[in-house]
């Protein structure tokens, strides 16, 4: 029988395990342009390894799922971090499991706020984009470079995510 997920509220501390949330942070903000612009700065770092490795920016446009909704698999990149910061201010899923034994664990999830983003770590097990409500666009930063930065991982069983 498919395990219900409870989704909780994404914040730095609880999904530090994880990577960073990405939004603006008082702490990191400095006026630049002479006053006219807030500065949110260092809010991540982004990881790509290998000696080909570049870090290149793309536009993803992710279709909403329905609800309920079965979470069977997972998927991590080995060689570089990636990041998603929706564009739409419409809130969204994000849904991480800790590494056990090579396989994910049991899924956490984060409802996400329109204005926050997150970067996964490095060989982070993550479910791919959860739009949710409408079709919404997310800036993705991650690796590009030689090797297979592709790892997924199929639950016997799906995990459920009832209704955001």
């Amino acid at each position: 029988m498919a395990e219900i997920l409870k989704i909780q509220p994404l914040t730095q501390d609880a999904f530090a395990p994880f990577g960073k949330v990405i939004e603006a942070d008082p702490a990191s903000m400095r006026y630049i342009n002479g006053g006219t612009t807030e500065r949110y700065h260092a809010l991540t770092e982004v990881e790509a390894v290998g000696e080909d490795a570049k870090v290149i920016i793309n536009l993803f446009r992710g279709s909403p799922r329905a609800f309920p909704y079965a979470v069977g698999m997972m998927e991590r990149h080995p060689f570089g971090s990636q990041s998603f910061s929706p564009i739409d201010d419409r809130p969204w899923l994000v849904v991480v499991a800790e590494d056990e034994g090579g396989k994910p664990g049991r899924p956490q999830v984060f409802r996400a706020g329109g204005r926050q983003g997150v970067n996964y770590r490095r060989n982070v097990w993550h479910h791919p984009l959860i739009a949710v409500g409408a079709v919404s666009d997310f800036l993705v930063v991650d690796r590009l470079g030689g090797g297979v930065n592709l790892e997924e991982s199929f639950f016997d069983t799906p995990f459920i995510i009832e209704q955001p």
